[in-house]
């Protein structure tokens, strides 16, 4: 199989380079001749190595493939690149969508119809099986599928072989079925919702996505992969991501998975002066409140915008790409700074004022080695001391002496 997947690897172009159990994949970009579907083979995490190695070694078969995992991280690109790197990658790819679908629609979708099949059927029409003729037909969500027509597709894999409705003659059907689901097709199949013939007849070839909050190594990588393909569409000044806004990146559970980072950075790459905000986590939100004595928190995770003309040049001149990072890190410095004399140095308030967690916030200040002036501890001091007082000493001490 590692053999396998070596020849299949040096045959995309050279842009992989497999070594022992494929662990120090390697992505080539000097003379990559033609983009990569899957995200640019972006991946770190053991789990995604392994979804692409399965993936990369089933593509030239032409077995059914059941892809799971939660909305958003990637299926539908995963079946693409099957789709891509398989004999029938000339022919035509095609996408249903299971869920978006009546039942009944559904059928006349997949297979077709014959004219006066039904009321308004005026002529008739070729279904998604026969339009994916040698190619690959990706049934999205089929989880969401009835179970007649469950039994009607569990007839095309044993057979081969389909009816368009209001149809006596059989068509052959000639496409390789990919399927995809973010439930889990086990419980369903327990509970009698999905059939248990056809849950075999899929899964010849499972390939199991991971959440991105569980390989967050990847986001960065991601990230950046995002930043260079909508700068240039959007004509941003955006070049990469601040240091900050990795940070919060890197602290957000992204429920959306691959597709919620995806549209945060779009939006931040047309808008980037309003900065980014993310929902926060019910996590974030309970320890904000327990921060705070049950205090109301903010919704959002809101991270500052970057600022992309520095006031003064950096002393040694190196790159572009350093003076935007030397002054977005001085512009967030400036901010939270301000924060903390506007709160009277109150970290906590400070950081709810940020919209940070606290800790992110205690972080910064030690990177930064913010420090309180000395002349506003003097002041704490005393006013703290003179709060502790009891009022008449606070009134008796240095009274003037009265002169008759």
């Amino acid at each position: 199989m590692d053999k396998l997947n070596v020849l299949f690897a040096e045959e995309l172009s050279g842009r992989y380079t497999h070594q022992s159990g494929h662990e120090n994949q390697v992505h080539e970009e000097a003379g990559a001749a033609s983009a990569d579907p899957l995200f640019d083979g972006v991946f770190k995490s053991p789990e995604m190595l392994r979804a692409y190695d399965i993936a990369s070694v089933v593509a030239p078969t032409d077995v059914p493939v059941l892809i799971t995992g939660e909305s958003g991280v990637g299926k539908e690109i995963f079946a693409q690149f099957i789709h891509k790197y398989s004999p029938r990658a000339n022919n035509p790819f095609i996408r249903v969508n299971c869920a978006a679908l009546p039942n009944d629609l559904l059928e006349s979708e997949l297979f077709g119809y014959e004219r006066g099949a039904f009321t308004g059927a005026m002529v008739e029409k070729p279904g998604r099986f026969e339009l994916a003729t040698g190619g690959t037909i990706l049934l999205d969500e089929i989880a969401e599928m009835s179970p007649r027509l469950q039994a009607k597709l569990l007839h095309v894999l044993q057979d081969g072989e389909f009816s368009r409705l209001g149809g006596r003659r059989s068509l052959r059907a000639d496409a390789r079925i990919i399927a995809s689901t973010n439930r889990q097709l086990e419980e369903a199949v327990s509970r009698g919702e999905f059939r248990d013939d056809l849950y075999f007849r899929l899964n010849v070839i499972r390939i199991k996505i991971p959440p991105l909050r569980e390989r967050k190594e990847e986001i960065a990588l991601l990230s950046n992969y995002f930043v260079q393909k909508y700068r240039e569409k959007y004509r941003s000044p955006v070049r990469e991501l601040s240091v900050g806004i990795m940070e919060a990146f890197l602290e957000y559970d992204w429920p959306g998975n691959i597709r919620e980072l995806e549209n945060a950075i779009r939006r931040y790459l047309i808008l980037p002066h309003l900065g980014i905000e993310l929902p926060r986590t019910k996590s974030e939100n309970l320890h904000q409140t327990a921060a705070t004595n049950g205090a109301a928190t903010p919704s959002t995770l809101q991270v500052p915008p970057q600022n992309f003309v520095p006031k003064t040049e950096p002393m040694k001149f190196s790159s572009l790409k350093h003076v935007g990072a030397v002054a977005a890190e001085e512009a967030q410095r400036k901010v939270v700074l301000l924060a903390l004399e506007q709160t009277n140095w109150n970290r906590k308030q400070a950081a709810l004022r940020l919209n940070i967690c606290y800790k992110a916030l205690l972080n910064r200040i030690k990177k930064w080695k913010i420090e309180r002036p000395q002349s506003d501890r003097a002041v704490s001091r005393r006013k703290d001391a003179t709060a502790r007082q009891p009022l008449a000493e606070q009134f008796s001490e240095e009274q003037p002496v009265l002169q008759r």
